[in-house]
């Protein structure tokens, strides 16, 4: 090659042959991009310092060819160097690839400016450094700058490998220099070029930035490190060391921060300041920051420092000597927090820890700045400690980071106890006590933190291996799994909810039934008794409080463990003292209370309990009183003072008076002074009062007081007869029938408030919702009605105040008003159109002209005056009265036709000069509308105009507008034809209108002498054509067309739905309560982050033509979806001039945009900054402003520009768009086509958006010591010229996402790259509207409003809209359902509840905040599964305050099919199963005031334990019910029992059958879609989704809930669910749904039928009744819904074919077996092994339980036993152990012939055929012995089925439950062919009605109109007829 030739080294010679063939596979197959380009973008992790060398090869290839193979071969030797045995991944087959390359271009390619490669690239260097470089400086853009200073380094890297070092000439010398020298100035940036020369952006040209950026860069009087370098130390390093720019290089140099953490937070406080400090100030311009600017920034930061410290009794190292500049040193402290945050990584999620971080390193900085004789000088000081740019990373975040990731480890991929390992809680924890002092600083490595107790590592440990030993004790609190959690955390609701049971019951069983009968003396000293119970469970929390935090014992101080003690033993005494107490006072004691009064002796004092009551409530008294008065209350948990501690402990945990002696352990950090205001906890406690008051009412005289008396009868029977053998039956008082009719209605009592919840929620919130004006507009209809106010209403809160508040004359708006009104309209019109939610006519209905100022009236959009003129035209021609003052009366009666009258008079007038070029015809012209005026203002219009010319007149004008704006080929027919309709026009006028229209003619003569009486018929030929291709007028002439053409009412304009739904909310909002908008320059600015990991970005075109198994595409199926969209689509496109690539994009775009796809996501935030500019141009130009920004952007104007640069310039200050692309580095170098199309879309985003900033987590191989350790950074990447450019790159300790939940991690790592005040959080799958992000800025007043309590809020919720309802009727519940939530069950939570957390995005922090205390969610394994509403949780824990705002709404996408819906679902109950155990719950659960509580327990876990409550109630009723009937019980009872009573107990076991109807938590949704759409829509939509069988799919989901939050919390195995948020266009197998519900659905149903047929078999109570119905009706509509929900919203499901093949489909999958690799889609083992995964890792109390709920399956086989024939009424034991034997030989002889099958199948068949024959005759003698001899029947077969079925699913229970020992004795296999038969069974059980219903074609199109829209069912037909004839005739041509 000539390049070795030129003094390069020559290639190795391993290299240097031709590349074998395999070198083509390095490139990958990616249609649609450029081979060549993405060389660049593939370069292995190892090499990627080589990437910017192949860019500029890339970049320079077209203008010299030559030397771009120079910078491939420099590219090539540099990897060579780096990694010369290729041993790094990737490496071997990029270095062949490029070597193959190189040999093709090293022939192809040559010099082209000299003769040699040397003097070649010297040329062109010098070349495009004169062309680009020298003449840029002044007119380029920094960015451009920064490109071509990059390509220039490389350029003279390159040169410096191919030229010798005394070859390279003077002038390139020199111009190298000068690169190096200015290199610095031009880095890609994100928001700031600080340091960029020549052309600067405006934005730092603004005073704020310029003062912000002077004071970051005040380093006077700082002292210099002066470091003793080694003589080998970079130039970098040495530059770095004497050159200091700011502050922030300043703090890198003393403590080793990274560069680009620098660089990004130098620009974050700069914004951070500019952004404080312009607002409310006036200055145009000043170089200053404000004092208070400083000040401020700084007390939001530390506000949680400050308290870290108060709380830990320690002295704040924020210190400010006397005479030292306040200013530079708060701003050197606010710089160091923000680096130490910026690259702690993982640690961010431990504020405390970074609190602890950053008191000793202020506390250096102090040391450094005061302590030194040196540093006050200014001189620089000696220190031998070398600082490099990774020190910080290296000796402070990385050991911490490496704890966590040893404890993570732990977790064994979260299979592990929470107990067993340590999470970011608990280790955050250890720096809320002072013990965090003894880590030391330097951080001591020997200290007990960094130290795992008992650690045993293995040998060769590898990087994903657990680390094993011993684990260390938690911090404070104990993740336990188990259902007592409930208990301890909500003890005092359990408690209340126990005692007042137990008095009704009392007072209902002691009284009349009257609630008076309290107040009986011996029944109220009954009633008295409650605080026994309550001591005792008050003994019971005590105890679980010390057992399950156990654990964390060790870590305890001794006042922790003083204070659990003595709780749990004051909690005792209370146990034995008022149950001794209470002895003493009943005057014949029996039974347990006779034990107790023995206790005393004689001791007769009968008043003792009183006094003992007394006493004991004494605590909650004064706990009540602090609750009346929460400031004072609020003030004293706030306390540190210990005497106020151990008043406020003794409070909350009954501690008595004697113990306030002790010292006990403070307050934990959290949970403090959360009490609301007055007037807040006014309304919430009226709240639960009046539901508390309902519920018991209820509760009283519905279900227990007609139950006392049917009880007592129950107890009085004395029963002697059984059914079975009864092994407790001398048993008194009939207990176990109590315990079978009490059951079910103690478990309603349980649950039914969150029934009362939802009714009082719903009515609160709705009126609620009213009060906010919410659905005041809501139809089109309303829309017009007060269209002329919504101009008003939006200068009023939309625009700043010192427009808003002006003052008016009359009801109209001005003009000032109606301009900015129509800016924003028409733009948010236009973006519909883009979006294609309304068509072109629409639109033009729609616009509000531009022109406004042109007539003397108010241009309103055309659909307010559509059809007025001809109304109007028709009123004039057909009045017959004599005043003009009449006709006008009429017309003015409607304002919008008179001013549609006014306004087509002006226009028409204003077209007609501007069309007319002949001055004479202009004359003529003037003098007919001269006459029309004067008859007006004379009132004699009526009697000079013939009313009847009228009509005629419009329907010329109408023709002869359509002609004006038609499109013409030939211009002299087009002329020919306009001239002569205007003529006619003109006739109309003076013959047919005019009554004296010569005269006017003649007039016109009199007055023009230069009009011939011979030219008259030339008159009106000089027509201007050309006046339509001017813009304004071409809107003109199409609104008068509009005017005049529309004659139909436009009330169904626009026709979109969504297109209506968001004008009309929009301008609803206008007239809610909202803060009134700022100046932009006064908002708060703030930030959007997405996280995203592998979803959809943009669909390809493959994907949209790829056809399912029905011929259904999703194109096809988004046509039937959105058919007018889909027209609306093809009108944009009608434009020959598009390109056809263009076109295809254009498509590719319309399907994502309808899709929950990134894309949509990016689009939709992006609406923010397009109306920021447009609100940052209305300010900037106020006046000069052009109609619209797109204008403004086509005008030469320099004004206009001017005034559209600085309105970029305050949006870029304002605004920053993140998207955290975890896996984008992965996804850029992989070769699977999906992720590589994922990165070339998120690519085309970036350049299509140039404000998007993109987050990656990079993954290198960094090869050092012939090991190629991986290297892990945060990455900030923009849009560059055609490939994204690295703004900021920061080292991590490690892989970031290894240790926690995904997202919250992914989050947390972009968040640094994140600016603002604010910061909103945004799903991938959410959308945004323009008209929405209008009202941002209002939004955000909403963190400075004043509200009661002094407490501004933290987080700001708003409202979503769900877009997905219209894709299916499962969409369209779930849309519903989630729609109530975001609205109405938010709503009722911010206010009156203040209970509202972070449910989910599109939620806004106060990002100070939030980053200063853990950020927006919290990441630990598993326990933060549902991480965003842990965010809420710590938000709220930590004295922040979060609200919820209407007049606002983001998009939000929802799964839309079935089996996502339940993933999803299954993913939320596993969540909320998982928030049950954690610390968060159990904090707020008591740092609540008691009804605050309430509200909180029933809207989070409360609400998923109630749905398995109400599971559990069918169970204990369908238990209960069967003990009785095969008991006997319940035939005796009914046989012994008078009528009356038989009655009563009807109606009280049918009370508990109304809460399964589920019918009631629909309410909110019925009130929602009342309160927004109207009470009519909402009945209707209502019945509609009954019909569409809305219940049964609510009634499946609560089976969901309630299995896998019940699973969650015995057994754990949650995870994160992913669902794919696709469309449902596909038929889901059998075996798939199977796999999906066997367990939480089928297996549940099917024992539940079990129940229903036993009891429909063998009861006999309520035949008689009508009640019977009633009372079972829910339960089979239950058993109904889980059965067969799956294939009901199963597309297709009901389909012959698919039936036929979904079967041969599972007994394939239930056939194959399983095996290492075998994925459970294949093979019903290797599922059925997963199934199990939870039973593997549970705890010792989760087997125990778990086999004792087997055990249940028991009871059919003893009671069905005895009721066979055979039995002969035997009750005998015996009966039911020889039951037992003939199920055990059964068993016996199945796995003989299982195994002789297996064994002698193939060698010995004869005898095994032998074999089987000896079993069936033996089989057949005992059935024949047993008919004839024991008289069995037919139906004792039957029965001996239903009796031994669940017998034998009870042995597999238990047998799974006990795999290790049933391994050991080798009779698995037994167990899991025993499995296998079942799932056979179930399967066939299910699959049975289904195939029978597949027979009746209506049934599969009945479902298929069930599922989906009317359109869509008839093309899904359509397409499947289609699909058949195309088989047909591809046979027929065979």
């Amino acid at each position: 090659m000539e390049a070795s030739s030129s003094g390069t080294a020559e290639l190795p010679r391993s290299l240097s042959r031709r590349a074998p063939s395999r070198a083509t596979t390095m490139m990958i197959d990616r249609p649609n991009e450029d081979a060549s380009a993405m060389d660049s973008e593939l370069v292995p992790s190892s090499l990627a310092s080589i990437a910017p060398i192949l860019r500029v090869a890339n970049e320079i290839e077209k203008e010299n060819p030559r030397v771009a193979y120079l910078c491939r071969f420099h590219a090539f030797e540099k990897a060579h160097r780096m990694d010369a045995t290729s041993s790094g991944r990737g490496v071997r087959q990029f270095k062949t690839y490029l070597l193959h390359r190189l040999e093709k271009e090293e022939v192809e390619t040559k010099p082209q400016l000299a003769k040699n490669d040397p003097r070649e690239i010297q040329a062109y260097y010098q070349n495009f450094y004169e062309k680009y470089i020298k003449e840029g400086e002044t007119s380029r853009k920094p960015e451009e700058m920064a490109r071509l200073y990059q390509i220039a380094s490389v350029l003279y890297d390159v040169l410096k490998t191919v030229v010798p070092s005394p070859k390279v000439d003077y002038e390139t010398r020199r111009y190298a220099e000068e690169v190096e020298k200015k290199r610095d100035r031009y880095e890609h940036y994100n928001i700031l070029p600080l340091y960029a020369v020549g052309t600067k952006p405006a934005i730092v040209e603004l005073p704020e930035v310029k003062a912000a950026f002077s004071a970051v860069c005040n380093v006077r009087n700082l002292p210099r490190r002066r470091v003793h370098l080694p003589s080998n130390a970079p130039n970098e390093m040495r530059k770095a060391r004497t050159k200091l720019n700011d502050i922030l290089e300043w703090l890198a140099s003393e403590f080793g921060f990274q560069r680009g953490n620098v660089a990004n937070q130098r620009e974050h406080i700069i914004l951070l300041l500019a952004n404080a400090d312009i607002r409310n100030r006036n200055d145009e311009e000043y170089d200053e920051l404000k004092p208070s600017t400083v000040i401020e920034l700084m007390d939001k930061t530390f506000k949680s420092y400050y308290s870290w410290c108060k709380y830990l009794h320690s002295t704040p190292n924020l210190k400010f000597p006397e005479g030292c500049d306040k200013q530079q040193l708060r701003l050197i402290y606010i710089s160091l927090y923000l680096l130490i945050w910026g690259e702690a990584s993982n640690v961010r999620f431990m504020p405390e820890c970074i609190c602890y971080i950053f008191h000793n390193m202020a506390n250096d900085v102090y040391g450094i700045l005061f302590s030194n004789v040196e540093a006050v000088s200014g001189e620089t000081y000696e220190t031998e400690e070398v600082i490099d740019e990774e020190s910080f990373l290296r000796n402070v975040i990385t050991p911490i980071y490496q704890v966590i990731r040893k404890e993570a480890r732990r977790n064994k991929g979260g299979t592990a106890s929470h107990s067993q390992w340590r999470n970011y809680d608990d280790l955050n924890e250890y720096f809320w006590s002072k013990k965090c002092f003894k880590i030391g600083w330097p951080l001591d490595l020997k200290a007990d933190f960094f130290l795992n107790a008992d650690e045993i590592t293995p040998q060769n440990e590898r990087l994903n291996q657990v680390t094993y030993g011993k684990s260390k004790p938690k911090t404070n609190f104990v993740e336990v799994r188990t259902f007592w959690n409930l208990f301890r955390d909500f003890d005092r609701m359990w408690i209340f909810l126990v005692m007042a049971f137990q008095a009704m019951v009392i007072v209902g069983w002691h009284g009349s039934g009257s609630l008076g009968d309290i107040f009986d003396k011996d029944v109220f000293k009954t009633v008295l008794t409650i605080f026994i119970t309550s001591a005792y469970l008050t003994l019971l929390q005590a105890s679980l409080d010390i057992i399950l935090n156990f654990n964390a014992w060790k870590n305890f101080k001794f006042s922790q463990i003083l204070r659990y003690l003595l709780k749990f033993a004051v909690a005792a005494m209370w146990a034995v003292l008022l149950p001794i107490a209470y002895s003493k006072s009943v005057q014949r004691p029996t039974g347990v209370v006779k034990f107790f009064s023995t206790w005393t002796g004689d001791w007769k004092d009968q008043s003792f309990y009183t006094y003992a009551v007394l006493f004991y409530v004494l605590p909650n008294i004064l706990a009540a009183l602090l609750f009346l008065v929460p400031p004072f209350r609020r003030a004293m948990e706030c306390s540190d003072m210990r005497i106020i501690k151990v008043i406020m402990w003794w409070a909350q945990a009954s501690i008595k008076l004697f113990f306030w002696f002790l010292s006990i352990l403070p307050k934990l950090y959290v949970g403090r002074g959360m009490h609301e205001d007055m007037f807040s906890l006014f309304k919430y406690t009226t709240f639960w009062i009046m539901l508390l008051i309902s519920k018991l009412a209820f509760n009283y005289y519905v279900e227990i007081l007609p139950l006392i008396t049917p009880t007592k009868m129950i107890m009085n029977l004395h029963i002697g007869h059984y059914q079975w053998h009864e092994f407790f039956p001398h048993a008194t008082n009939n207990i176990g029938v109590v315990i079978a009719i009490w059951a079910p209605i103690v478990l309603v009592y349980l649950m039914d408030t969150q029934i009362w919840y939802a009714i009082f929620s719903t009515l609160f919130g709705g009126i609620h919702g009213a009060f906010s004006h919410l659905g005041e507009i809501r139809t089109l209809g309303m829309l017009r009605s007060r269209f002329e106010s919504i101009p008003t209403a939006f200068s009023r809160t939309l625009m700043p105040s010192e427009d808003a508040n002006r003052e008016h004359a009359d009801d109209y708006v001005d003009q000032k008003n109606i301009t900015n009104f129509s800016q924003v309209w028409n733009e948010f019109i236009y973006s519909m159109r883009s979006e294609d939610k309304i068509s072109d006519r629409d639109r033009d209905l729609l616009l509000v002209p531009s022109s406004s100022g042109d007539v003397s009236v108010i241009q309103w959009p055309p659909f307010l005056l559509a059809s007025k003129i001809p109304i109007a035209v028709d009123m004039a021609k057909d009045f017959r009265g004599k005043e003009d003052a009449e006709l006008f009366r009429k017309i003015k009666s409607d304002s919008y036709m008179y001013f549609a009258v006014i306004e087509s008079y002006e226009t028409l007038k204003k077209i007609i000069y501007a069309l007319l070029e002949d001055e004479a015809d202009r004359r003529v012209m003037n003098q007919v509308f001269l006459e029309v005026d004067m008859s007006i203002q004379q009132q004699r219009f009526i009697y000079e105009f013939r009313m009847s010319g009228l009509p005629l007149l419009s329907d010329k004008l109408e023709k002869f507008l359509s002609i004006l704006l038609s499109d013409y080929e030939d211009q002299g027919t087009y002329k020919s034809q306009l001239i002569n309709v205007f003529q006619d026009v003109i006739e109309i006028i003076t013959q047919d209108l005019l009554v004296n229209g010569h005269e006017i003619l003649e007039r016109a003569r009199v007055h023009s002498p230069d009009i011939k009486n011979d030219e008259k018929e030339q008159r009106f030929e000089k027509i201007n054509i050309h006046l339509v291709r001017d813009k304004c007028w071409r809107e003109k002439v199409i609104r008068l067309h509009l005017l005049l053409s529309v004659k139909e009412s436009a009330i169904n304009v626009p026709q979109n739905l969504e297109a209506r739904r968001r004008i009309t909310f929009f301008a609803n909002s206008l007239f809610m309560n909202m803060p009134n908008a700022p100046r932009i320059r006064d908002m708060l600015s703030f930030s959007v982050l997405t996280p995203y990991y592998k979803e959809d970005v943009l669909y390809s075109e493959e994907d949209l033509n790829k056809e399912n198994e029905d011929g259904i595409s999703i194109l096809f199926y988004l046509q039937k979806i959105y058919p007018d969209e889909w027209t609306n689509y093809l009108d944009r496109l009608n434009d020959p001039k598009l390109p056809e690539k263009d076109k295809s994009e254009f498509l590719r775009e319309w399907v994502s945009y309808r899709g929950q796809t990134l894309a949509r996501t990016v689009r939709g935030m992006m609406y923010y900054r397009q109306a920021l500019e447009l609100q940052c141009y209305q300010e900037v130009a106020g006046e000069q402003a052009e109609f619209s920004v797109s204008r403004a952007m086509a005008s030469n104007d320099d004004n206009q520009k001017a005034f559209l640069e600085r309105a970029k310039a305050l949006a870029d200050l304002k605004f920053t768009y993140v998207v955290s692309c975890q896996v984008y580095g992965n996804q850029k170098k992989s070769s699977d086509i999906h992720n590589r199309s994922c990165y070339t879309n998120i690519l085309q985003l970036m350049l299509k958006y140039p404000s998007l900033r993109v987050a990656y987590v990079d993954e290198r191989e960094e090869t050092a010591d012939a090991k190629s350790p991986k290297v892990f950074y945060s990455v900030l990447l923009k849009g560059g010229d055609k490939f994204d450019e690295e703004i900021y790159r920061i080292k991590l300790p490690g892989p970031p996402a290894e240790i926690g939940e995904g997202k919250p991690e992914n989050q947390n790592h972009a968040i640094i790259f994140t600016r603002g005040e604010a910061l909103q959080t945004i799903d991938m799958n959410q959308d945004n509207y323009f008209e929405e992000a209008f009202k941002l800025r209002n939004v955000l007043e909403e963190f400075n409003k004043e509200r009661v309590g002094r407490r501004k809020p933290t987080i700001l919720g708003l409202r979503e809209h769900i877009f997905t309802g219209s894709v299916s009727s499962l969409a369209w519940f779930m849309s519903n359902q989630e729609s109530s939530f975001v609205t109405i069950g938010q709503r009722i939570l911010a206010n009156p509840l203040r209970v509202r957390f972070h449910y989910g995005h599109p939620d806004i922090f106060d990002r100070i905040f939030h980053i200063t205390r853990g950020g927006v969610s919290k990441a630990s394994k598993v326990i933060n599964l549902s991480e965003d509403i842990f965010g809420g949780f710590n938000s709220t824990l930590r004295g922040g305050y979060v609200t919820h705002h209407e007049y606002i709404q983001v998009g939000k996408g929802r799964d839309v099919g079935l089996n996502p819906i339940s993933i999803f679902e299954a993913k939320v109950a596993n969540g909320n199963g998982e928030q049950t155990l954690s610390r968060d719950v159990y904090r707020l659960g008591h740092r609540f005031d008691f009804y605050r509580m309430l509200s909180f327990y029933f809207t989070t876990i409360g609400f998923y334990f109630s749905s398995m409550l109400t599971v559990l109630t069918v169970y204990a009723f369908l238990y209960g019910r069967m003990y009785m009937v095969m008991s006997g019980l319940e035939k005796e009872i009914l046989r012994l029992a008078s009528p009356n009573q038989l009655e009563a107990l009807e109606q009280a076991l049918a009370t508990q059958s109304i809460f399964q109807l589920g019918f009631l938590m629909v309410l909110p949704m019925v009130m929602e879609i009342g309160l927004e759409h109207g009470f009519r829509s909402a009945i209707v939509d209502f019945f509609i989704m009954q019909l569409q069988l809305a219940s049964v799919f609510f009634t499946f989901q609560l089976g969901t809930k309630s299995h896998y939050y019940g699973r969650t919390i015995l057994h754990g195995g949650s995870k994160y669910r992913p669902t794919g948020r696709g469309f449902v266009v596909f038929h889901a197998k059998f075996a798939e749904n199977y796999r999906l519900y066997s367990r939480s659905h089928f297996v549940k149903g099917l024992e539940l039928l079990l129940l229903l047929v036993v009891y429909q078999i063998y009861g006999n109570s309520f035949r008689s009744s009508s009640l019977y119905l009633y009372i079972t009706v829910s339960m089979w509509f239950m058993v109904g819904s889980w059965l067969f929900a799956p294939f009901i919203f199963n597309p297709s499901g009901f389909e012959w074919q698919k039936t036929v093949d979904d079967w041969t489909d599972w007994k394939r999958w239930l056939g194959d077996r399983g095996g290492i690799g075998i994925p459970v889609e294949k093979s019903w083992e290797s599922w059925w092994n997963v199934e199990q995964e939870h039973l593997k890792h549970t705890s010792i109390r989760g087997r125990i339980l778990e086999i004792t709920l087997a055990l249940r399956f028991f009871i059919y086989q003893y009671g069905i036993v005895y009721q066979l024939n055979i039995s002969q009424r035997s009750k005998s034991f015996l009966v039911y152990g020889l039951s037992w034997v003939v199920l055990l030989t059964s068993l016996l002889v199945l796995k003989m012939v299982s195994m002789g099958r297996r064994r002698f199948g193939t060698d010995f068949q004869l005898m095994f055929r032998i074999l089987k024959a000896l079993l069936f005759l033996g089989f057949l003698s005992i059935m024949t012995v047993l008919f004839v001899v024991f008289k069995l029947t037919l139906t004792d077969l039957s029965a001996s089925i239903l009796a031994f079925l669940p017998t034998g699913w009870a042995i597999l229970l238990i047998g799974q439950v006990l795999r290790s020992p049933i391994k050991a004795l080798g009779i698995w296999d037994s167990v899991k062919e025993l499995g296998r038969a079942y799932e056979k069974i179930m399967g066939l059980v299910i699959f049975a009605p289904i195939a029978v219903l597949s027979w009746f074609p209506i049934v599969s199109e009945f479902q298929a109109r069930l599922l989906f829209n009317q359109a869509f069912s008839r093309g899904l037909q359509i397409s499947m007829i289609l699909a058949g004839r195309k088989d047909k005739a591809a046979s027929s041509h065979v």
